[in-house]
């Protein structure tokens, strides 16, 4: 086996290893009942990794061996959908949890999210249609709108990652340390993913190798930090973030407040 390849199959393998120990880590912590979605994810990705790295070395399966077999293609189309609609409700949780002194505003955000990923999987998907020739095979087709729509989506969501960090850095709401080091991993997590896609779209499958690697790499890296950085103690610790004089702080704050109360007035007629 070529080393990229042993050194993709090790990183795959310890980012198995530590989404394993992220879920005994938010069970053993009682995180899970804050994090549900996230731990949801979590155990859904043990399984779909799981699950290539044994198609990967099986033989004699329908239409060739590992990865170039059919079931190892059914299965991946087939999940994608499901990793999609993760990624979209673990945002909206991490937008919950960021806003939930102002109910308002995240229940504004949560349903512009969701008009944003609708526009954008749509004109991704609009935007394909020429691409795609009448001789294409169908299963060909099938995965083309998958990715266009899974740029879509991931573009929307792009938009309200940063928009969380944005609001992280700008307004100083206290808030957990584990929601503070959760926003800032899975926001490199999910960054990493989207640039991994762009890269594709751009460059084809030629770049394929060395994509896969970084983007294992930084996987691996990611759920590590999540099992060493999440914890029980870290939901009692606030932090407070960015340091502003005392009357602006204030003035802030209420503004926010006023903007919370006014939208909640709005969403209840």
């Amino acid at each position: 086996m070529p080393s990229a390849a042993r050194l993709l199959e090790f990183l795959q393998v310890a980012t198995v290893l530590g989404s394993v120990l992220t879920v005994l880590r938010l069970l053993t912590s009682g995180l899970f009942r804050r994090y549900r979605i996230f731990f949801a994810y979590f155990i859904f990705n043990v399984l779909y990794m799981t699950t290539f790295l044994v198609l990967a070395r099986l033989k004699g399966l329908p239409g060739g061996d590992g990865s170039s077999s059919n079931l190892y293609f059914y299965v991946f189309y087939y999940s994608e959908p499901i990793i999609i609609l993760f990624y979209i409700l673990v945002v909206v949780e991490l937008y919950s949890l960021v806003l939930e002194r102002y109910k308002g505003l995240y229940t504004l955000g949560r349903w512009a999210m969701y008009g944003a990923v609708v526009i954008a999987s749509t004109i991704s998907l609009v935007s394909l249609l020429p691409k795609i020739a009448p001789a294409t095979p169908e299963p060909s087709k099938r995965l083309m709108y998958e990715y266009a729509a899974e740029r879509g989506v991931d573009f929307a969501l792009v938009i309200f990652i940063l928009l969380i960090v944005w609001f992280l850095s700008r307004y100083p709401v206290p808030l957990s340390q584990n929601v503070v080091v959760h926003t800032a991993i899975y926001s490199v997590f999910f960054l990493s993913n989207t640039l991994v896609l762009l890269v594709r779209t751009l460059f084809g499958y030629q770049s394929g190798d060395a994509v896969n690697l970084i983007l294992s790499a930084i996987s691996a890296v990611c759920v590590m930090a999540w099992w060493l950085l999440l914890s029980a103690k870290g939901e009692e610790v606030r932090i407070h973030e960015p340091q502003l004089r005392p009357e602006s702080e204030e003035r802030i704050l209420q503004q926010l407040d006023l903007l919370n109360a006014t939208l909640l007035k709005v969403s209840r007629k």
